[in-house]
This record gives structure tokens, sequence and C-alpha cells, in this order.
């Protein structure tokens, strides 16, 4: 448990589908960090360390946007673990903090590729994308996450409507969340009719990708702003190229680790008053709910059905990136850590879950060649 080390602020950009001409990733990132200063009442002068991640930085790195951003730092790092860094990078920072390295650190991510430059982003993820997948046209992770899908449904006995209950579920999430690009209502009729992009795969099963940045800082619990709690991390556990790509990507590395991070952090599944599992596909939903135990009996099929279907489990209720967007792949994770923040500290405005105070959020990424390779969690609370 990190004793001297907490969340004390969020901060975010506004999301956008299409940035307009001129508008780049730093733009986004400027306003999380502005937004992110002013939650947890701190100036640019109080920040001490920085965590990074991004698609859109090259050729500058992480020190280029320090300067840029007014930032004199003696804790500096940049992550490139896909979905997982915002998760890693919430880990590092805790670490600083706690051993003194720095008082204050700023979480970092975002994104301005445009719908072209994610698609060559994609394309070019890594050298197994460049040169195996690419030339079959597998168009980005989406065809390699049907296959999961597929193996998924039948291993499970799923239905397609199973999927279809948690992006129901997010999107009424979503409605409540001024920052989501999607807030309209989803039904199931429209989510089985929705036009295929990878079968088993269709619209909605599919994260949009967005221009937007978000920000987290991390010090010592006694700095959050008076008369607010703050979040403290209970546990923390990654995982990273877990069975070497050798397995059927039903599980995430979170399976090896996820008795040790229950049994650290004091708590059971069951404990949990709201979920944050990072949300590409509803497929990795599954794998890793059902990693971290939250699955009674692994039985995915009443889990979506009944769990969230119809009690309506508080699971990615800013609407997951299913409908808030995808701030880009490396960004992404640091959505549901802002969301469990704002959570935990009944900030969450029509969204809040009653007298929530423990929390669990997840990061997964880094599709190598048939799935992630990167995996990771924490338990947040309340620090009272």
């Amino acid at each position: 448990m990190f004793q001297n080390a907490a969340i004390i602020g969020v901060g975010q950009s506004a999301y956008t589908r299409r940035p307009e001409p001129g508008q780049t990733a730093l733009h986004f990132m400027r306003d999380a960090v502005v937004a992110a200063l002013d939650d947890a009442r701190l100036n640019a002068k109080d920040i001490q360390g920085m965590a990074v991640a991004s698609f859109s930085l090259a050729p500058d790195s992480a020190v280029d946007l320090a300067w840029k951003l007014g930032l004199s730092l003696r804790w500096l790092a940049q992550d490139t673990n896909g979905g997982s860094a915002g998760m890693s990078m919430l880990g590092n920072a805790l670490r600083a903090v706690e051993t003194g390295t720095a008082e204050t650190v700023l979480i970092l991510g975002g994104d301005a590729t445009g719908l072209a430059g994610y698609a060559k982003v994609a394309a070019n993820y890594n050298t197994a994308t460049q040169k195996h997948l690419s030339p079959l046209g597998h168009g980005g992770p989406n065809g390699v996450y049907a296959l999961v899908a597929s193996r998924q449904i039948k291993k499970y006995g799923l239905e397609k409507s199973d999927y279809g209950h948690i992006a129901i579920a997010q999107r009424e999430w979503a409605a409540k969340n001024p920052y989501a690009v999607y807030r309209a209502p989803l039904t199931m009729d429209e989510y089985l009719a929705a036009p295929l992009v990878a079968d088993p795969l269709s619209r909605y099963d599919c994260v949009p990708v967005v221009a937007g940045a978000q920000a987290i800082i991390v010090a010592r619990p006694d700095r959050a702003p008076k008369g607010r709690p703050g979040v403290r991390v209970r546990a923390h556990r990654a995982s990273y190229n877990y069975d070497n790509q050798e397995g059927d990507g039903l599980q995430t590395g979170i399976s090896t680790f996820a008795s040790e991070l229950w049994q650290e952090a004091g708590v059971r599944p069951d404990d949990i008053d709201v979920a944050s599992i990072y949300d590409d596909y509803p497929t990795m939903v599954l794998a890793q709910s059902s990693d971290l135990g939250l699955i009674p009996g692994n039985d995915l099929a009443r889990f979506c059905r009944v769990t969230i279907g119809e009690r309506r489990f508080p699971m990615n209720t800013w609407g997951g990136m299913l409908s808030a967007g995808q701030p880009g792949g490396h960004a992404g994770g640091l959505n549901g850590i802002s969301e469990a923040v704002l959570q935990c500290q009944h900030r969450a405005g029509e969204r809040q879950v009653k007298a929530a105070r423990l929390a669990v959020t997840t990061g997964y990424g880094m599709t190598m060649y048939r799935y992630g390779g990167t995996a990771a969690a924490a338990i947040l609370e309340r620090v009272e």
C-alpha cells in the first residue's frame, strides 16, 4: 500500500473525433494540464516530475514537452506501453513520490492523430504488425480482436447480444458525461443492426479514436485541496509479455497477479464499488474482468446479461472509451483512473455511485501479433 502518495487532482481536455486543422496534441495536453493543476489547486512551479504517453510527440520527446509546458523537473518518464501506459505511469509516479524523488508528479497522456494518422500508426505499430499483419490487409487491431472474440464466444457460449449489454450500459453512463463523444441512447436493436467491422465485431464493439488528453497529479496525501479526500492506491501490479503470445488471448497478464493484488489491497472483488476496465473491445472487458475475479464461476454470459444488463453494475461509469472515446492507445488508460478518482471523491456528478469508496482500474494493450502483451491493475481507495 502506498501510504505517502495519493492522487490529488485530475484534468481533461475536450474530446473530438475530428480535430481542427492545426490543432495538435500539445493543444489538448495543455488544456488537460491546466485543468489538473486547477483541480489540485497547484501551479506549474509545484510540479517536480512528469510522466507522459502519446503517439503524437515525435519527433519531440518528454523533455521537449516539459519545455513547451514550462515545467522544470527532477524526475521525467515517457511510457510506450499502449493501453497499460496510464497504469504503468501511475505506478512509477507513486513510487517517485513515496521515495521522495519528486514531491508532486504530473501524469499526462494525449493524442491528436486524426483518423488517417491513427491508421498509419496501426499499420506500423511494431515490426510484427508491419511485416506480418499489414501485408494481409488486417486493418489494424480490429481484425486481431475479431479472432479473440470468436474464440471467446465459442469457449463461453456467448451470443452477440451479450457484448451488446456492455456497449448499451456504458452508453447510458456516457449520457451523463459531458465529455463523451457519443451520448445518444443505444438500443439492442441498433447494436445488433450495426455494420460489421471484422466479424463478429461490429461498429459499437470497436473503440472510437478521438483527439484529446487526460492528466492526473500524484503527491503526498496532505497536498490534497482542503476539504477534499485524496485517493490512495492500496495495491498496484503489472505484467509484460506474460505468455509470449502462445495462448488464446482469452486471459491477460492480470491472471498472473490478481491474487497478489487483492491480497495486498486487503479487499475482495465483491468489495469493489466501481470498476474501470480498459475497454478497447467488450471482449477484453470480459477477459480482464474474469482475470480479476469479478465474474463468479467465469460465467461470462450471466455477467453480461444479469450483472451488467439487468443490475447495471457500475463499470466504466464515464461511458468507457467505447462511448466517451479513446485519446490514443497510450493515453487511453488514464480515462479509467481519472473516473475512479472522481467516483471515490464523490465528484462524478449525475453518474456518481452512492457512497463509492473502493475502485479497481485496469490497463491493457500493446497488441504484438495475436493480442495485447501488457496489462496492469490497481485498487484505489478514498482517503478519509
